[in-house]
């Protein structure tokens, strides 16, 4: 996914930017980066999460992401979540991995994704 560094945050590498569906922070695992800064990301969502706590179907049909208190909430399409428990969420044509526990899940429809703590990875082209 291609981000747009807006600021650093006051934690150790936090960052905060803007998709074309929104805006989020998170800590960033690459080389220095300055404000107004594009790059192609990985999200990495690594906090084990809950369905129907964490993970909750919404009624929109549109890609979203948005800081909310402390927390990151990205809204996709739940694609496809594994017997382990991986889940991937697709943001417009990127895909966030995630791992969760919990009651069986519609897939295909448009959920929320809920974590306090994103880690943003640097793509190399």
């Amino acid at each position: 996914m291609k981000i747009k560094i807006t600021k650093s945050g006051m934690k150790k590498d936090e960052v905060f930017f803007r998709t074309e569906f929104g805006e989020g922070r998170g800590i960033w695992h690459g080389a220095p980066m300055e404000p107004d800064t594009e790059s192609d990301v990985e999200f990495e969502l690594s906090e084990l999460l809950m369905r129907w706590v964490d993970i909750v179907p919404v009624p929109t049909s549109e890609f979203n992401t948005r800081l909310e208190g402390d927390k990151v909430i990205f809204t996709g399409v739940l694609e496809n979540i594994e017997e382990d428990g991986t889940g991937f969420l697709r943001i417009g044509k990127s895909l966030v991995m995630f791992e969760c526990l919990g009651e069986p899940m519609a897939l295909g429809v448009f959920v929320e994704v809920q974590v306090r703590n994103v880690s943003i990875y640097p793509l190399s082209i």
